[in-house]
C-alpha cells in the first residue's frame, strides 16, 4: 500500500485535498482525521504539518509527500521534488526599510530574520555574503521594527503586509515556490504504484490547464488551422460528408480558447467548445 503525507493546514491543505479528490482518491471528510485508508486505490493517507512531510519522506516511513518547495529545501531533508503541482504560488525575497539594501550584496554583517533559516542561509553562503540569520516562527514584519534585525526574509504573495509595516523588497528574488511532490532522494523511480499516483496528479494538471476544441475547415486551410491548434500532440482529423472539408477535435488551453477561435474564425474555420476536460490519463 502506498503511504502518502499530504498536508493538513494552511495554503497547501485544501487545494491538496481538492486535487486528489480530482484524481479519484478517498480523502478525510473532518479535519481532525490523521490518518485515512483508500481500500480501493491502496493508498494510505497521513496528515502532517507541511513543515515536517519532508522530514517523515526522507526517513522512508513515508513513501511519497505533497508539500511547499520552500518546506522541502528549507527542511535539510534528504528529499527531492518530483512534480510541481501549481498551486500555492509565492516568491521568497528580502526585505527592510526603505534606503536599506539595494542587494543581497548590501547584506554583509547585517542581521536577517525569517523563519526559513535553511534557505536564507543557503543562499546568502551561495552569494559569499556573510550575515547573521536569526530564526523566528510566525510574522517576522515586526522584527526590524523591535530591533532584533535590520532585514527580514519572507514568503510574499502580494506584498501588502510588507507594505502595512513599512517595508519595501529589494534585490532579485531569492526563490519561487510552489506546492510539489516529493520523494526520499534515490528512491526507486519506476515504482508502479508512485507512477500511478503521478499519473493521475498529471492528468488534474491537464484538465485544469485544457478545454477541447471541435471545428470544421476546408482542406487547404487545415495546416494553419492546425498550426493554431496542435493540441497536446496532434489533434484528430476527420473527413467529412462534404467533400473538400474536415473536422478537427483539439485540446487548447484554457487561458488562450477565445483568441484561437477568433483567429479559426479568420482563416474560414467555426469552432465551438466542446467541454472541459474531467478526466485525462496521460
Amino acid at each position: 500500500m502506498l503511504r502518502i503525507a499530504v498536508p493538513n493546514k494552511g495554503s497547501l491543505s485544501g487545494p491538496a485535498g481538492e486535487m486528489l479528490h480530482e484524481a479519484g482518491y478517498q480523502q478525510r471528510r473532518e479535519s481532525k482525521e490523521l490518518r485515512i485508508v483508500d481500500p480501493t486505490n491502496e493508498v494510505e493517507f497521513f496528515y502532517l504539518r507541511p513543515r515536517d512531510i519532508a522530514i517523515y519522506v526522507s526517513s522512508g516511513k513515508l513513501d511519497i509527500g505533497i508539500t511547499g518547495r520552500d518546506l522541502l529545501i528549507d527542511s535539510g531533508a534528504d528529499a527531492e521534488e518530483i512534480l510541481p503541482l501549481g498551486f500555492a504560488r509565492s516568491t521568497f525575497r528580502f526585505a527592510g526599510k526603505p534606503g536599506t539594501a539595494n542587494a543581497v550584496t548590501d547584506l554583509k554583517g547585517r542581521t536577517v530574520a525569517t523563519s526559513y533559516e535553511g534557505i536564507v542561509a543557503a543562499h546568502l553562503a551561495e552569494q559569499g555574503v556573510d550575515a547573521s540569520v536569526v530564526h523566528l516562527d510566525g510574522a517576522v514584519e515586526t522584527a526590524i521594527e523591535l530591533g532584533v534585525a535590520e532585514v527580514i526574509a519572507d514568503v510574499v504573495e502580494t506584498g501588502t503586509s510588507l507594505r502595512n509595516a513599512g517595508l519595501e523588497v529589494f534585490g532579485e528574488p531569492i526563490m519561487k515556490s510552489e506546492a510539489v511532490v516529493i520523494r526520499r532522494s534515490g528512491a526507486d523511480a519506476d515504482e508502479p504504484k508512485v507512477q500511478q499516483f503521478l499519473r493521475r496528479l498529471q492528468g488534474v494538471l491537464v484538465a485544469r490547464t485544457y478545454v477541447m476544441m471541435d471545428y470544421d475547415c476546408r482542406v487547404e486551410q487545415l495546416e494553419k488551422a492546425v498550426a493554431l491548434t496542435p493540441g497536446l500532440e496532434s489533434p484528430t482529423v476527420s473527413p467529412l460528408h462534404n467533400e473538400g472539408w474536415v473536422a478537427v477535435r483539439a485540446m487548447v488551453p484554457a487561458k488562450e480558447a477565445q483568441r484561437i477561435m477568433d483567429d479559426l474564425y479568420e482563416i474560414g474555420a467555426r469552432a465551438i467548445l466542446t467541454t472541459a476536460i474531467h478526466a485525462c490519463r496521460l
